[in-house]
């Protein structure tokens, strides 16, 4: 069973983000509170766990929020889903729009250890049906 395995938001662009009890995602806007919110594509940022711990063994340390992921994934390869792929995340749906991103050049994993896994694993989407998303919650990909 794919599974949320931590919701995370950050104040400001460009900082780490620190994990939450719940994040609450709108239409039109992404989550409530995230430096990230606004009304365009990348309102919501997934990772799954497995493609964090591909980093964890080349030695880093990574707690929930450090590649700046909103949504922390355990059980599901979102690298492998197409772009318009939908979700039900908790009490919402989310709508991909983007596989990967640049990474940008002061990215401090990369800085580490040469590498980052957000450019080519992380995943984008925005939301398409209001609610709340909580550590716990079952993720399921809609036909």
């Amino acid at each position: 069973m794919a599974r949320v395995l931590a919701v995370c938001i950050s104040a400001r662009k460009g900082e780490k983000k620190h994990s939450v009890a719940q994040i609450d995602c709108r239409i039109h806007h992404g989550i409530v509170g995230d430096a990230h919110a606004g009304n365009w594509h990348r309102q919501i940022s997934l990772l799954a766990n497995e493609s964090a711990e591909t980093m964890r063994q080349m030695g880093l340390t990574l707690a929930p929020g450090d590649f700046a992921e909103n949504i922390l994934t355990e059980g599901i390869e979102l690298k492998t889903l197409p772009v318009g792929t939908r979700l039900r995340v908790g009490e919402t749906e989310l709508e991909l729009t983007q596989i990967g991103k640049e990474c940008h050049s002061d990215c401090a994993i990369r800085k580490q250890v040469g590498v980052c896994v957000m450019p080519t694993e992380g995943v984008f989407a925005v939301v398409r049906r209001e609610g709340a998303i909580r550590a716990g919650d079952e993720i399921e990909v809609l036909p």
